[in-house]
């Protein structure tokens, strides 16, 4: 197993699962070469309250799209639905819902690089468990390999993924902020209770890809803490800061309670992605360990198959007396090892695989008590568990010019970038942005 690169590592990413040389390159040169359109249980047009929509938006981040379509539909927020959250930087097309809304009051949409198209009308609102997964056509562009040789590592790496039954399930970057990653840096300052770090990390904290004002602007208000004078200068775009920044004017010192401003999905996200950094660590141990991804050992606990899919809603420990059982499974998918996101309701695994899920806990210090926040329930969470593999059947093409068009389906949750983290390995690698300690 080779090593990851400097920022992937900060993200609990600590290894590749292939040894075979990457093709190098660059991603998302322009939008068109990034393209994401949802795979979703069918749904009924027969009639209903809610509006379902087909959305195609270009470098729209769902969240702010919403925002946004609420504001010229003169709506609220809680009227709309939807199973995920795409890349902001990508082609999405994705379902949404509405609720109560006329079909010609779409007239008022004036929003640029949006195309909406109807699909009729449900008696039920789109949600997340109507996400299947999500397909992916992404090009690699700025290869600095002859045509012969990507191919030949393309094909490396794709016989590799093969043998290994899929990749690593890790969450990839988009999980922690791609432009500014500190998502769990404030779910981590939330966890350990210290919920004025946790608002001033999300606020305040300066990163170098970041406009120039923007950096100078976060930098003296985590400095001097004057919030009425960051409302002047913060921009306009930085809508979910500048709303946090105003409630804290109106309700001085209630920093746990500044993130009830966001939306519900929103706010949860910071948590969430706390939790995520432990399970890529968590599994980052178990391939040093040599514990098997694709199949189960005594103490593991495995999730089992809906639709084909990991379901994990359904678990079960491992012991001596069904690990025969469950691997038979494993061989024919319908049988999962998972790892956990750690939450106030979680449990350790039994013997290997728990003495990994411990050491993790202890060497960052906290208990799954912590995940209760309690200066602010609602940001908490119960933790779960996720399967420790990913799997996919990748089709790529070499093009002329230097650059190669991978295309595959991933199930809901998973990530693109960490199936092209392991065709890519940058040799020089990615630094980790330097992280002012606040």
């Amino acid at each position: 197993m080779i090593e990851a690169s400097e920022f992937d590592r900060t993200l609990g990413m600590e290894l590749y699962a292939t040894d075979s040389p990457g093709c190098g390159g660059r991603l998302r040169m322009r939008s068109e070469d990034f393209v994401v359109e949802e795979i979703g249980e069918d749904l009924s047009y027969e009639g209903g309250r809610y509006l379902v929509l087909e959305v195609e938006k270009v470098d729209w981040d769902t969240h702010h799209l919403v925002r946004d379509l609420s504001r010229q539909l003169k709506i609220s927020q809680k009227r709309f639905g939807w199973a995920g959250t795409k890349d902001k930087n990508a082609v999405t097309r994705q379902r949404m819902s509405i609720a109560s809304l006329d079909e010609k009051e779409l007239d008022r949409i004036t929003l640029p690089d949006v195309k909406i198209k109807v699909l009729g009308r449900s008696n039920r609102a789109v949600s997340l468990g109507d996400l299947i997964g999500n397909r992916f056509c992404v090009r690699i562009g700025e290869i600095d390999l002859d045509e012969d040789e990507t191919a030949r590592r393309l094909d490396g790496v794709t016989k590799e993924i093969e043998a290994l039954g899929g990749l690593p399930n890790y969450f990839g970057v988009q999980r922690f902020g791609e432009v500014r990653p500190v998502t769990h840096l404030v779910g981590e300052a939330l966890v350990r209770g210290d919920p004025e770090k946790a608002v001033l990390t999300y606020l305040a904290l300066p990163f170098p890809d970041e406009p120039e004002t923007t950096r100078l602007a976060r930098s003296r208000l985590l400095d001097g803490k004057d919030f009425g004078r960051a409302l002047r200068e913060y921009p306009l775009r930085l809508r979910y800061e500048r709303a946090m920044m105003s409630r804290l004017l109106e309700e001085e010192g209630d920093w746990a309670h500044s993130f009830d401003v966001l939306a519900t999905n929103l706010k949860r996200l910071f948590v969430h992605a706390y939790q995520s950094l432990l399970f890529n660590m968590v599994l980052s141990r178990r391939m040093r360990s040599g514990l098997p991804l694709d199949r189960a050992v005594e103490g593991d606990v495995v999730c089992f198959s809906k639709g084909g899919l990991p379901d994990a809603d359904k678990i079960q420990k491992v012991d001596s007396s069904n690990l025969e059982a469950v691997n038979r499974l494993a061989e024919r998918g319908r049988a999962f090892v998972t790892l956990p996101l750690f939450g106030y309701g979680s449990e350790f695994a039994e013997g290997a695989p728990g003495e990994i899920e411990r050491s993790v806990l202890d060497e960052v210090g906290v208990t799954f008590s912590d995940f209760r926040v309690l200066a602010n329930p609602d940001l908490g969470s119960p933790g779960y568990r996720r399967p420790a593999l990913l799997k996919f059947d990748p089709v790529w093409v070499v093009e002329e010019g230097g650059s190669a068009l991978l295309k595959f389906d991933l199930p809901a949750g998973s990530y693109a970038t960490v199936v092209l983290r392991e065709y890519m390995k940058s040799e020089e690698g990615e630094e980790a942005p330097e992280i002012q300690a606040i």
